[in-house]
């Protein structure tokens, strides 16, 4: 079973529908217009409609078509980022914010099962995972840390934990797991449709503009007049001038998926727990099964952005370096040939943590990305939504929410650093074999 030809795919697990709403024409009034369809947008879209609320939603592409379908699947109930490193920068905060990590898991599965979402969810955990000696420490320190602050998690043995035979142990996510991402965000997006919001697909919105009365939402067009705005924006948030300055830096993350495995070939790789994996590099490897008996397999290496977020397809050379990180975690599976390749933009905000808060006047912007927004995007657009109906934060907003929309530069999000942390990575691989 060996290919040497790769399909590199402009999309991720989801295709543009054929049932693609039409662009803006005109002029539309509303009581909130929401810019984004990627999961935040449409679930804050969707709560406002269930409170009543009259809402337009403006989506550059298909909703759904951003980094909602492009990411590897995997539902985590930890933060991003090192947990020491945040607790003593949030010391105030960290309880509340490892708090809203796993109440966004326990929402996100309720939702699914109140939409009737079909997304292929499975509920293995998810596993920080060690392929060396310095990273199963890495894994325990954090273990340590999470449970000290009442988390849910386990440190144990990569046998003890069903993990592949490559990998030595790691902590445990016992709360979450893997899904079909592209199939989740499609579900909310015929949810969106069937509710009462006014959705607009095919339309990149070129301005926000607060008025005396409320704000215009500017498209190619036409244009919306809302009482209130959300930007569920993600990568794309510095397109729009409104937005906070150095909100959060578009980073580029490729992703590869293998052609069918056997089913005792990949029982016989120890990996019987399915739970998703994410390694203890500086720059983290995932993996995944899925149920078409494939692994997902991606990151290892960050791209930034380079002038304007378009479109693009995965760098070659980035998807034979992945390809040689599953090679060497999976030795049994060498000949398996890597299928496909997509890449999508995400955001990650300077302090590794969801955002929110107010660029100004009736415009509020929700960020919920840094590698876990598949939890927590549906869970903080649904409490942003809450909000501004009742016009006070739920606590776990509280938590993420920015009095000054006012941010420090995200120096690590730049091609030169994110290159020596690759190269650092490789190092310590070089050691370990």
């Amino acid at each position: 079973m060996t290919s040497t030809e790769v399909l590199y795919s402009e999309f991720g697990w989801a295709d543009p529908p054929e049932d693609m709403t039409a662009p803006l024409e005109g002029e539309i009034t509303c009581d909130v217009a929401v810019v984004g369809g990627g999961y935040a947008g449409m679930a804050t879209a969707l709560r406002l409609a269930e409170r009543g609320a009259e809402v337009v939603l403006l989506e550059a592409g298909f909703c759904g078509g951003g980094a909602s379908s492009r990411n590897a699947g995997q539902l985590g109930s930890v933060p991003g980022g090192d947990p020491q490193l945040l607790s003593a920068l949030h010391p105030r905060r960290f309880d509340g914010i490892v708090r809203l990590a796993e109440e966004a898991v326990d929402f996100t599965e309720k939702l699914i099962g109140r939409l009737g979402i079909d997304c292929e969810y499975e509920r293995t955990g998810n596993v920080a995972a060690a392929v060396s000696p310095g990273q199963l420490r890495r894994a325990k320190k954090k273990a340590e840390i999470f449970q000290k602050a009442g988390v849910s998690v386990e440190f144990g043995d990569g046998r003890d934990l069903g993990l592949p035979d490559a990998f030595l142990g790691g902590m445990l996510e016992p709360v979450g797991g893997v899904m079909d991402p592209g199939k989740f965000a499609l579900g909310l997006r015929k949810a969106l449709l069937a509710s009462q919001v006014k959705v607009f697909e095919q339309t990149p919105v070129k301005t926000v503009e607060p008025t005396s009365v409320g704000v215009v939402v500017a498209a190619p067009g036409g244009h919306v007049r809302a009482e209130k705005v959300v930007l569920a924006t993600n990568a794309y948030s510095r397109e729009l001038a409104i937005a906070p300055k150095r909100l959060a830096a578009p980073v580029w993350v490729s992703m590869v998926e293998t052609g069918p495995i056997p089913s005792d070939r990949l029982d016989a790789t120890g990996w019987t727990s399915r739970s998703g994996l994410a390694t203890q590099h500086g720059i983290m490897e995932s993996y995944r099964p899925t149920r078409r008996n494939t692994i997902v397999t991606g990151v290892r290496q960050l791209q930034a952005a380079r002038g304007a977020v378009g479109a693009r397809k995965p760098d070659p050379s980035v998807v034979s370096d992945i390809t040689d990180g599953f090679r060497s975690r999976f030795p049994g599976l060498r000949d398996i040939a890597i299928k496909r390749a997509w890449g999508g933009w995400i955001a990650m905000t300077p302090s590794w943590l969801p955002v929110a808060g107010e660029a100004t006047k009736n415009v509020s912007y929700l960020i919920a990305c840094n590698g876990h927004g598949l939890a927590q995007a549906p869970y903080l657009g649904t409490l942003l939504a809450d909000r501004l109906v009742d016009g006070r934060s739920p606590d776990d907003l509280d938590t993420v929410w920015r009095q000054r929309p006012r941010f420090a530069p995200a120096l690590v999000f730049n091609a030169p650093v994110m290159r020596a942390m690759w190269a650092a990575d490789r190092r310590a691989d070089r050691k370990v074999s």
